[in-house]
């Protein structure tokens, strides 16, 4: 795949020593042990894993260790909102189920407000960092203003947030905080939980309708994205997805027809606008 042979496109870096390809994977759609392993294959080398993803899990667990070393897995604990989360033992307990000493990428998951992220549990990531099992630390949010301010601080390795062509407020309010390109960003739902594959009421009828990957290709046009999670259901969204991948990003006119379907998506609303 392009991210072996070079390709610029799907080359990219989280941070000293962690090459990766721009298109990353999550097993939320459960599209079953084998998916995930040709996703590796073909040079899919940043795998999001759900604590109760067993599919992901045992694809995981079943890498020799010439290739695990090669395989960026990211993973963490979540925001129980009105309770408490311990970070130390989420770790511990994603050792266990991955069967190795070394997470790349710990993330507090589910942060929609700031007060959800106090500042022990800051400390407590960066202490995690420093214990040597976690290489970065990173949270994922809906709050973009709140992002721009971790993003100005620099604090955090990673900034896991939406960014699709209905969800552009990242240009505004994240992506010019960034400092010399850190913290690095992964983007998800790049297809808007699937909104963007279908015309929104008051398209024109016969007028074109996106596929996944124009959605993903419009994600990874933007250069402050690092990575962009796709989640496909089965080897043939996989490889079509992949393979749009691999075309490169967008022409303007193309990204300018996006941003008016996206557009006509929002105004639609609906969940977490």
């Amino acid at each position: 795949m392009a991210a072996s042979n070079g390709h610029a496109f799907l080359s990219g870096r989280l941070g000293p020593g962690i090459d990766v390809c721009r298109l990353g994977i999550s097993g939320s759609y459960r599209p079953g042990e084998r998916v995930i392993l040709e996703a590796l294959d073909a040079g899919v080398n940043y795998v999001f894993c759900y604590g109760f993803d067993s599919q992901t899990i045992r694809a995981l667990r079943s890498l020799p260790p010439s290739r695990r070393d090669g395989v960026v897995i990211a993973t963490g604990a979540y925001n129980l909102i009105w309770g408490h989360t311990n970070l130390r033992k989420t770790l511990e307990r994603r050792l266990r189920q991955l069967r190795t000493d070394r997470i790349d990428v710990f993330q507090f998951l589910g942060v929609t407000r700031p007060r959800q992220f106090p500042e022990r549990m800051r400390d407590e990531l960066l202490r995690l960092r420093e214990s040597g099992h976690v290489r970065q630390v990173a949270i994922s949010t809906h709050d973009r203003k709140f992002a721009g301010t971790l993003a100005a601080e620099g604090a955090l390795d990673v900034l896991m947030i939406r960014y699709n062509a209905a969800h552009r407020g990242a240009e505004r309010e994240i992506f010019p905080y960034r400092m010399n390109g850190r913290p690095a960003i992964v983007s998800y739902t790049a297809t808007r939980w699937t909104k963007l594959l279908r015309a929104p009421r008051g398209w024109p009828r016969g007028g074109p309708v996106p596929t996944a990957g124009d959605c993903y290709r419009f994600v990874l046009g933007n250069p402050n994205v690092d990575v962009c999670l796709m989640a496909p259901r089965s080897a043939k969204e996989l490889h079509d997805n992949l393979a749009a991948a691999q075309r490169g990003p967008l022409a303007p006119h193309e990204t300018a027809w996006m941003h008016e379907f996206g557009d006509a998506v929002h105004a639609r609303g609906g969940w977490f606008m």
